[in-house]
């Protein structure tokens, strides 16, 4: 007869958690703790602790396979394959800060789903951001996709999950006309070419600092590649890699600043050091040039990021074609419509006039 894996069960007895399993044929149960004292996540390790030496007598060791053994030993050297190593970097620190401390000691067979969607929950809970819930509900997606297809499991547990509704969601802010004319008007020549090629030209903060002279055409910039934490890298995307339209006065600005450049040749950085030979740091840029600038006129708020979704919500308020935007973005339409535009309410209140006059 065919061995089943022992998970075992809990219950709730007279105020304490309560481990039953089976072993040789009898029945086990165990006290672990107070239910006040122990959360039923901590009580469910405890079972696993119990439950681990009978499956590792009948078991092979695929099945008996911990956690954080697959992870570090299948899941991340599979994917490292496919990841960028910005990418990689987000990803292996997350999964070993908030999945492998309190999971890794466990098998891969002994999770449920409702485990996993508390283990959500208590993130959640705890005030991480809603991205950071989310990307947690794809690693383990990804993880129990691929131990079911390396036959580690044979039910997916990770299936269903989602992110659950108190996540704290983060503001999508945006600059309007006015502040946008104001951003520009307090920084100085080259800190304010910067921003505008963040929001006139929607380019990523790592593509502007990874720009090179020779990637400036007559009426557009050819993005090749970017800098990522002091690293010369590829694009984010495929869809990274593109051409971006210029507006004749900003490439009046941009010869501007190439007129007073120390080295414009097609190799050297168009915003370098001081040392020529390495691009500028974004960080010190932001913290000691463009920051104090802004905190000024009340825009300390107005991050890179924020400068992107302004550039996607103003073109969307001139009814600019949203795939010329999500091209001009290197995103897709989909995530151009729906993470990066923020209708302006004149819009809005717009089409609910229109929507009443048609119906007169």
């Amino acid at each position: 007869m065919r061995r089943r894996y022992r998970e075992g069960s809990l219950k709730k007895q007279d105020g304490y958690w309560v481990a039953m399993w089976w072993e040789d044929g009898h029945r086990r149960s165990r006290h672990l703790g107070k239910v006040s004292e122990l959360t039923k996540a901590d009580a469910r390790g405890e079972l696993a602790k119990l439950t681990a030496p009978v499956n590792l007598r009948y078991f092979p060791a695929s099945v008996r396979c911990t956690l954080g053994d697959f992870i570090e030993h299948i899941f991340l050297p599979f994917y490292r394959r496919k990841w960028k190593p910005s990418t990689a970097g987000s990803n292996e620190y997350r999964l070993t800060a908030h999945v492998v401390p309190g999971m890794g000691t466990r098998t891969v067979g002994s999770f449920t789903r409702d485990e996993l969607q508390d283990y959500l929950e208590q993130k959640a809970d705890q005030g991480l951001s809603y991205s950071l819930v989310a990307h947690l509900r794809w690693d383990f997606k990804q993880i129990f996709d691929l131990a079911q297809a390396e036959g580690y499991i044979q039910k997916n547990s990770a299936i269903l999950l989602f992110v659950p509704r108190n996540t704290r969601r983060p503001e999508r802010l945006v600059m309007n006309e006015e502040e946008v004319k104001k951003l520009f008007s307090v920084l100085e020549q080259r800190e304010r070419l910067i921003v505008k090629l963040a929001v006139l030209a929607g380019m990523r903060p790592g593509e502007i600092f990874g720009l090179k002279w020779g990637r400036l055409k007559e009426e557009f910039i050819q993005i090749r590649q970017r800098v990522y934490r002091g690293e010369v890298d590829t694009p984010k995307t495929n869809h990274s890699v593109r051409d971006v339209a210029l507006s004749a006065r900003l490439l009046g600005e941009i010869d501007e600043w190439r007129g007073v450049s120390l080295d414009t040749s097609p190799t050297a950085w168009v915003f370098p050091s001081e040392r020529l030979v390495t691009p500028l740091s974004k960080d010190n840029c932001w913290r000691r040039r463009i920051t104090p600038k802004l905190k000024t006129v009340g825009l300390s708020w107005a991050t890179f990021h924020v400068m992107r979704r302004t550039h996607s919500s103003l073109l969307n308020a001139l009814k600019v074609d949203p795939k010329v935007v999500a091209d001009m973005l290197g995103h897709t339409l989909d995530v151009n419509q729906n993470v990066y535009t923020v209708t302006q309410f004149e819009r809005r209140k717009e089409a609910v006039n229109s929507l009443e006059s048609s119906l007169n």
